[in-house]
């Protein structure tokens, strides 16, 4: 029988029994989209001179060139699932206790461009329907940092 094992600091247990994750450390560039994670909003730099949404954030925009024209933009955070894979047998110490476990690349309706990575919290190993829409939720990090994680929708 294997026994839990308290997660190290700064990692994350996830409602996926098992997972542990690393905790994000927030820089100058990053700080916004962390804070705006803890207040459960989901916040993208925004480039106004272009209108292109930015994932992760950018020092200038990948489409203008414009450093200067970066905001942040709240957004709804609906999207779907694109693509799907299980780990069955990762090498990735904190997915070990977990397995198998979904790895989902979630989509964003807003904007087809920006791409999320999701465990897929609530819905079995290899029952992630491609296609199907999901909504975000939150998870907190033993820091007490929350991440955005994303739910099928029922």
């Amino acid at each position: 029988m294997m026994r839990r094992q308290a997660p190290r600091e700064g990692r994350t247990m996830s409602t996926i029994p098992g997972l542990e994750r690393p905790a994000p450390v927030a820089n100058e560039l990053t700080k916004p989209f962390w804070d705006a994670c803890n207040e459960r909003r989901l916040m993208l730099q925004n480039c106004t001179a272009c209108q292109r949404l930015h994932y992760p954030p950018a020092q200038k925009c990948s489409k203008c060139g414009a450093a200067d024209k970066l905001t942040w933009k709240e957004v709804t955070g609906k999207g779907h699932i694109d693509v799907f894979f299980v780990i069955r047998d990762s090498r990735i110490r904190g997915f070990q206790s977990a397995q198998p476990v979904n790895f989902a690349v979630i989509t964003l309706d807003e904007d087809p461009g920006i791409n999320f990575l999701s465990n897929l919290p609530g819905t079995s190993p290899g029952k992630a329907p491609v296609g199907a829409p999901v909504e975000l939720i939150f998870e907190q990090t033993s820091s007490g940092q929350l991440l955005p994680e994303w739910k099928v929708v029922t």
